[in-house]
């Protein structure tokens, strides 16, 4: 901005009059500061950082979008405008503004200072574009990493990078879904988060701070939440990986169809909190950076861990019943009892609790699908060289 300043600063001092500059939506950028009186439209201006639609359609009625160089625009006293030089700020062709000097017609656009007003008013241009790309930019980037192409995923992490953005920046992101899409003003969403209206509803790309927790999008989500319309938003999991956030987005849509399934998930879903959902909603999707588990079974996955898996897996097949299973595993129930604590103490599990009794059996069936190479691996062969 302090650029945008020095640019309005030099042209009002080499022109001596009050200049404004607006980018191509009549949105306030900089003014200077100047004895001259003001005319009402441009006290408004400054006061509301942005001119309204009739002022616009007045000054744009005079060709200024399709002019090249200085165009006049004449006072209208019954509207308390002043006359007006307007010069574009164009970069490459296009308008991305307009530097605005409150004349009174005294400023011959053929002045020989206008040479330097003009160039100015191109370097105006270039930031201006530099601006508008960088904020149309990064939604587009955003929309590439739900692509199914992993080419385009990258390309959209490069531009991210290349931004820095926050979301190339951060420990890691979320995806948050709302279904559907709340209506809601830019300006409430915090700097960093953006969207891509989908069919359905509307996704928002979070940073976050924290590589594990996803408090920050929930919060986010909870506010633009809109009751009478019954929303429900799903929160998917943190990846620290840009490249991942198309699981999160998958991750934040199942959250929503869970709610819908089961009201007292939502009306915010979260992924890491769904339990036994997650696995009915979908089982989890390998990647370079995750194994194909629940967060649940993790802790039971270390080699040295093999024996606490076997037990948990053989426990909850017994429905829970302590004697058949130390019978099946060989082993004391003193062991068994040793064993279970361990496995809570583990996962933060309550194996008396039947919802996660649920989550870990699901669990751990869905990891031993999920690793049990193809081919027929059992006795029963349907090939068809298998039968007589």
């Amino acid at each position: 901005m302090s650029d945008y300043q020095s640019l309005v600063d030099e042209v009002s001092a080499l022109l001596q009059a009050p200049v404004t500059l607006e980018d191509r939506e009549f949105t306030l950028i900089a003014f200077s500061s100047h004895d001259d009186d003001l005319d009402p439209v441009r006290t408004r201006s400054i006061l509301r950082r942005r001119s309204s639609p009739e002022v616009r359609a007045w000054f744009e009625g005079f060709g200024i979008a399709r002019a090249t160089g200085p165009t006049r625009t004449p006072a209208d006293p019954a509207a308390g405008i002043r006359a007006r030089l307007c010069v574009p700020a164009r970069y490459e062709g296009a308008v991305y503004g307009y530097l605005w000097l409150l004349d009174d017609g005294t400023i011959d656009p053929a002045d020989p200072r206008m040479t330097r007003v003009m160039t100015l008013a191109t370097r105006a241009g270039r930031l201006l574009a530099a601006d508008t790309w960088q904020g149309e930019a990064a939604p587009r980037a955003f929309a590439q990493l739900l692509s199914n192409s992993a080419a385009d995923r990258a390309e959209a992490a490069r531009t991210l990078s290349a931004l820095q953005h926050p979301a190339s920046a951060s420990a890691s992101v979320t995806v948050v879904w709302m279904s559907p899409a709340p209506r809601f003003a830019p300006a409430r969403l915090p700097h960093g988060v953006l969207t891509h209206r989908s069919t359905g509803g509307l996704a928002l790309l979070v940073p976050l701070p924290d590589p594990a927790g996803t408090a920050p999008a929930e919060a986010i989500a909870a506010g633009l939440l809109d009751r009478p319309q019954r929303m429900l938003a799903g929160v998917g999991g943190a990846r620290t990986d840009l490249l991942d956030v198309p699981h999160s987005w998958r991750e934040a849509r199942l959250a929503v169809r869970a709610a819908r399934a089961e009201p007292r998930l939502g009306p915010v879903a979260c992924w890491d909190e769904l339990g036994a959902y997650r696995l009915i909603a979908a089982p989890p999707m390998a990647t370079p950076t995750a194994p194909p588990a629940d967060p649940a079974l993790l802790p039971l996955l270390e080699p040295a861990r093999a024996d606490l898996l076997r037990t948990a897996e053989t426990y909850l097949d017994h429905a829970g019943h302590a004697q058949r299973t130390a019978e099946a595993l060989s082993v004391h129930r003193q062991t068994l009892y040793y064993r279970l604590s361990r496995i809570k103490a583990l996962t933060g599990l309550d194996l008396d609790s039947g919802a996660d009794r649920l989550l870990l059996h699901l669990a751990i069936k869905t990891f031993r699908l999920a690793t049990t190479p193809e081919g027929p691996t059992s006795a029963w062969d349907p090939s068809p060289e298998a039968t007589d």
